[in-house]
């Protein structure tokens, strides 16, 4: 008989509870009660007040009736009010809805109503967007606003009953909150954005929750004390699960209500800031910022990346400032990153052109994701790790989603084989380094030959005139499809659309050069992805 199967042993009171990031705030709360948790401004909060708030909001929200199961949205930009509710929200046991700043009116109310929204906190800055959302939802719920001192736009009306630093003043610092009775309940609802048709409402649970928060940390090294500034939207992920890693490591988040340069570099000096995350735009806009705006520090920072590859004159020219770039892979489906380009030792003796490359590649699973594989999508037989062969990256663990909210067909189709199919196509390099090629709706056919617009992109990167560049598939009568690129270039530089074209030529299979070049900005997400979407359909009316 197996002692180890007797039934003296198992998990009780004693060696069991359910895991969740809110435990975090507490948590540093009662260690360090003095330390500054958030700036805002001239605003300090140490921790000991920003555990108080999210008590606060806990307590009001539940004596207004809302609790386990039910939604509460936030349209808000990365202020204090963002982070309380990070953590305020589900200890009333509620589900925390983040909502895109960028989306407009249909799409909010869409939100709302699927999401079966009991109250909304709102800054009074999207007051213009979100009131017509509103009245398309047709129903009432508690309208909560955000009056931010910090806001110094236009407009700026108020649509709900009560302010949120009022309505904070209703709640107990003292509330009593209790973890999840279950670990895999849903903690926060994030819509995708969407391509066609209406987002998916992606379900976030407790336990993933925490074990990305504490992924980032060991994926990155995060320090104690890191003073982190949000250049990433908090709406996006949750902020990657920084808004809880953070905390974790008892560091300082720094708010900032838009990415304005200026203000980046001025805060990074000030608040000796250490770590910060953003899409491939916010280097782009860091780097061509006016010299006069780049305000020099003596320190490192170190910044994520995600989304297409850094060129590598991306990589040096972020290093020439100070920063040092990770690039990372992941999707709103399994809670923001599960794969880093974790540093190997022998790079650093390789030249900087080598290192780049290898740097641009999205790397290897993050600790706490149990498998990734680049794999044929239906027998989900992996591929040769020859960096050649093309395949769907899949993966699986306590880190993906719970599904889709009300879509289990959806859900199904995207968990099928016991696996989660990313939709990215990717190759696997002999040390076990992935990198994307494209998403599977992204490979264009031109006569037979499949085109990583991927590939083409990081070519038009390389070029010196090129600030941004994105390739999609342009209908043609005799290849069936052509590559199209559409080209920001940088300011003050100047090139032609053959000068690109023979570039590229040069620089690639003649069949996966653009035989198209529309100048111009190109589209993007509030998260700073280039909206592909929009530039097909441009690309079908040329």
């Amino acid at each position: 008989m197996n002692p180890f199967e007797t039934s003296g042993l198992g998990f009780g009171p004693a060696n069991f509870t359910p895991l969740t990031p809110v435990a975090f705030l507490p948590r540093t709360a009662a260690v360090h009660p003095d330390r500054v948790a958030v700036i805002h401004g001239d605003r300090r909060i140490t921790y000991r007040d920003f555990y108080a708030r999210a008590r606060r909001l806990a307590s009001a929200l539940t004596a207004r009736g809302i609790g386990a199961g039910d939604t509460v949205s936030v349209m808000l930009p990365n202020v204090p009010a963002m982070l309380d509710a990070h953590y305020g929200v589900p200890m009333a046991g509620a589900i925390l809805n983040t909502i895109n700043t960028r989306l407009d009116a249909r799409t909010i109310a869409y939100i709302l109503g699927h999401g079966e929204a009991k109250a909304l906190i709102t800054d009074r800055e999207f007051a213009a967007v979100v009131g017509p959302a509103l009245e398309q939802l047709g129903r009432k719920l508690l309208v909560i606003d955000v009056d931010d001192p910090l806001y110094d736009g236009p407009g700026g009306g108020t649509l709900g009953e009560i302010e949120y630093e009022a309505f904070l003043a209703e709640g107990s610092p003292d509330f009593e909150w209790r973890p999840p009775r279950d670990e895999s309940q849903a903690i926060a609802l994030n819509y995708t954005s969407g391509t066609t048709g209406n987002p998916k409402g992606v379900v976030y649970h407790h336990r993933g929750t925490f074990l990305v928060a504490v992924g980032n940390v060991l994926a990155w090294d995060l320090p104690p004390r890191a003073v982190y500034l949000w250049t990433l939207p908090l709406f996006h992920c949750n902020g990657w699960c920084y808004s809880w890693a953070v905390t974790l490591v008892g560091g300082t988040h720094v708010c900032l209500r838009k990415v304005d340069p200026a203000l980046v570099f001025r805060l990074i000096a000030e608040h000796r800031v250490t770590n910060m995350c953003g899409a491939p735009t916010v280097l782009s806009i860091l780097i061509n910022a006016p010299a006069e705006q780049k305000a020099r520090f003596d320190h490192v920072v170190d910044i994520q990346t995600g989304g297409a590859s850094p060129p590598a004159k991306v990589i040096k020219a972020m290093s020439d400032m100070g920063f040092r770039v990770m690039h990372l892979y992941g999707l709103t489906e399994v809670h923001g990153p599960s794969t880093c380009c974790e540093w190997q030792e022998a790079w650093d003796a390789l030249p900087a052109d080598e290192v780049a490359t290898h740097m641009a590649r999205q790397g290897v699973r993050n600790a706490v994701v149990a498998g990734q594989i680049v794999a044929d999508p239906k027998t989900h037989t992996p591929v040769p790790a020859d960096g050649k062969t093309i395949g769907e990256v899949l993966l699986r663990g306590n880190t993906v989603m719970l599904g889709y909210l009300k879509e289990p067909d959806a859900t199904e189709a995207a968990f099928r084989g016991g696996w989660f199919h990313t939709g990215d196509l990717a190759v696997e390099h002999p040390d076990g380094y992935m990198e994307i090629k494209d998403r599977a709706k992204d490979i264009i056919i031109s006569g037979g030959e499949n085109i990583s617009s991927i590939d083409v992109e990081i070519v038009l990167n390389r070029h010196p005139a090129v600030q941004m560049a994105a390739v999609v598939a342009r209908p043609d009568e005799k290849w069936g499809e052509t590559p199209c690129a559409f080209v920001q270039l940088r300011p003050g530089a100047e090139a032609t659309p053959e000068e690109i074209i023979e570039y590229c030529r040069d620089n690639l299979p003649h069949f996966a050069a653009p035989r198209t070049v529309v100048f111009g900005p190109l589209p993007t997400t509030a998260t700073g992805k280039i909206q592909k979407y929009a530039l097909r359909e441009q690309a079908r009316a040329l």
